[in-house]
């Protein structure tokens, strides 16, 4: 077998395969920096690399870390494995995507126990699950944000072949596999890269310290490093797209911007292998060119998060006016109309949050700017797990559902691509917490000075402030599966799956060119509050009226209702009027 590493500043480099052999690598005859070996290997062997006499240390390149991220790597055959369900792919226009952490979606806490799952999320009519991240982390549990080995699979979580199960499962049943990477940064503990090579720069900064090496000396590597491990995932194990974590964070002064190589390596792979591959970034900018294709000068990234949307619904669902939240909070009907319809609150507009003008219009109504091209979504990992006690939606608008059927309809029946957290469907009463496992107790002290100094600013105290690193913390964020069968959440869950099929009914929908959707709202002095979208051939109505029967004006008096979450209540007038109980959504065609 040839092993190769790329360590361009080393003297000497050594192929160490415990216990005992070893041996001298020579350099690449034709890639600089680059050191090969040939030895007998199979699937399994452990092996790492010493430069200069130092220590074993693991491949930068490693398909797995069975003792963990700084023990040694061991051999992966990918072709071994057996797929049992072939698999043509699904596209992102249609999708609907569903968050999943994998140690918190079970107890257990593993691939093998999600599977057992799967059922549940085809019942629902989920397309595609969207993975956080299972790169290795040290510890077992963590949200995977601050993972080290970028090629390989946590194995805590069942490694490379349990990640393969999952997928393979999750294929079985119709659903396609979306992974969440970071190339932004990497974790605080056990990354061994920049003893290998010029990985980091200190040209550039990120809240996690020295920026990805992606524009000086030596990063064709770094940014080949990246991507190869990018394609890789799509490769070996049957993904269908990957999520890219802060690419905001990609500091790159380069001609040709990094996203914009990684898609059109992603697009390449995708004609090959005869799948419809593809990236959803998770963006700050509010730039037009990170989904824009490449031959109109964007990065061509297929999709991204849109958080504005996220928190036009949040405010207007919560009445929460903080942080980021202030701007919308000013009108949030209006702030939900423009976000359905243009995707950016924030489009040149002044951010208080900022302190100064922020991103661009995306110019709608042509076709190069698809409406599928932008998440829409009620709650995420971050929106939940970044609050001091994360507390879901549920926790934050009061003890009916109304408020979460309003959500939903919003998200599943809108221009956007729908997405999903983990125990939304069914309004999960339990938190999604920030957690941490670290070994070394002088980082896990830390990160636990550091998050309660963090919302001491904001008028928390420490006790407050759930401790990362206490089991319970990871406990308490599990989601309780005896949830779905009671009530109210059994009706809730009904809903979503009703307003699911709705959306896969209408297949126009997964097509629709962004601002073709139209939105119109009304605040009236009693307080009645009421918003009525037309996407497609349905209509959403959703009244946020705590306590007011709306009266909504409907353009056709020949409008079908669909779906209502208060059938008793909804009144569809020979007038054209729309009658709609207080927290409550309907469907019309």
């Amino acid at each position: 077998m040839l092993f190769e590493v790329w360590a361009p500043a080393a003297e000497t480099v050594t192929l160490r395969l415990p216990p005992d052999r070893s041996r001298a690598m020579r350099r690449s005859p034709t890639h600089r920096g680059w050191w090969q070996a040939e030895a007998p290997a199979a699937d399994g062997t452990r092996y790492g690399f010493s430069l200069d006499g130092g220590p074993l240390l693991p491949d930068p390149r490693s398909r797995r870390q069975p003792d963990g991220p700084g023990g040694p790597s061991a051999v992966v055959d990918h072709d071994a494995y057996r797929w049992r369900h072939p698999w043509r792919g699904l596209p992102l226009p249609g999708a609907v995507l569903y968050e999943l952490h994998v140690g918190t979606f079970t107890p257990e806490g593993t691939f093998a126990a999600a599977v057992a799952r799967l059922p549940h999320l085809a019942a629902l009519g989920v397309t595609h699950i969207e993975l956080m991240p299972v790169c290795p982390f040290p510890g077992t549990h963590g949200w995977g944000y601050d993972g080290v080995a970028l090629w390989a699979v946590h194995e805590p979580y069942g490694g490379p072949e349990g990640l393969k199960r999952f997928v393979d499962a999750a294929h079985g049943h119709g659903i396609g596999v979306v992974l969440d990477v970071v190339h932004n940064h990497l974790g605080p503990s056990g990354n061994h890269l920049p003893a290998f090579g010029p990985y980091f720069t200190d040209r550039h900064r990120t809240p996690w310290g020295a920026a990805v090496n992606l524009d000086g000396p030596g990063s064709d590597d770094v940014r080949a490093h990246l991507i190869g491990s990018a394609l890789a995932f799509l490769r070996d194990y049957q993904l269908d797209g990957l999520r890219l974590d802060a690419v905001h964070a990609l500091a790159d002064s380069r001609a040709e911007h990094f996203l914009a190589e990684l898609s059109a390596a992603v697009d390449a792979l995708g004609a090959h292998s005869g799948r419809p591959l593809f990236l959803i970034a998770e963006s700050d900018l509010n730039d037009p060119r990170t989904t824009a294709p490449r031959t109109a000068h964007g990065h061509g990234v297929h999709a991204q998060w849109n958080d504005d949307f996220h928190h036009a619904l949040h405010t207007a669902l919560t009445g929460e006016s903080h942080g980021y939240y202030e701007d919308f909070a000013h009108d949030p009907p209006a702030a939900l109309v423009k976000t359905l319809t243009g995707a950016f609150f924030h489009d040149g507009t002044y951010s208080t949050f900022r302190d100064r003008r922020h991103g661009r219009p995306v110019h709608p109504g042509t076709a190069a700017t698809p409406a599928h091209r932008f998440l829409a979504y009620a709650q995420t990992h971050d929106q939940i797990g970044n609050r001091a006690r994360g507390e879901r939606l549920a926790a934050l608008t009061g003890p009916g559902p109304g408020p979460l059927a309003c959500a939903a309809a919003l998200v599943l029946l809108g221009p956007g691509t729908p997405m999903l957290f983990m125990g939304e469907e069914w309004g999960a009463r339990t938190p999604w917490q920030y957690f941490t496992d670290h070994p070394d107790p002088e980082l896990a002290e830390a990160v636990r000075r550091g998050r309660r100094r963090e919302f001491a600013a904001h008028g928390w105290t420490a006790e407050e402030v759930p401790d990362p690193q206490d089991p319970a913390t990871r406990a308490r964020s599990c989601l309780d599966w005896d949830e779905p069968a009671e009530p109210p959440h059994d009706r809730l869950l009904a809903w979503h799956r009703a307003l699911v099929t709705l959306r896969h009914a209408h297949p126009v929908l997964a097509h629709t060119p962004l601002g073709a959707a139209r939105a119109e709202h009304r605040e009236r002095p009693d307080g009645t509050r009421w918003l009525l979208l037309r996407n497609g051939p349905l209509h959403v109505a959703v009244n946020l009226s705590p306590d007011r029967t709306a009266e909504i004006p409907l353009p056709s008096a020949h409008a079908v209702l669909l779906a209502a979450w208060q059938p008793e209540g909804t009144r569809l007038g020979g007038d054209g009027v729309l009658r709609l109980p207080p927290e409550s959504a309907a469907v019309l065609r």
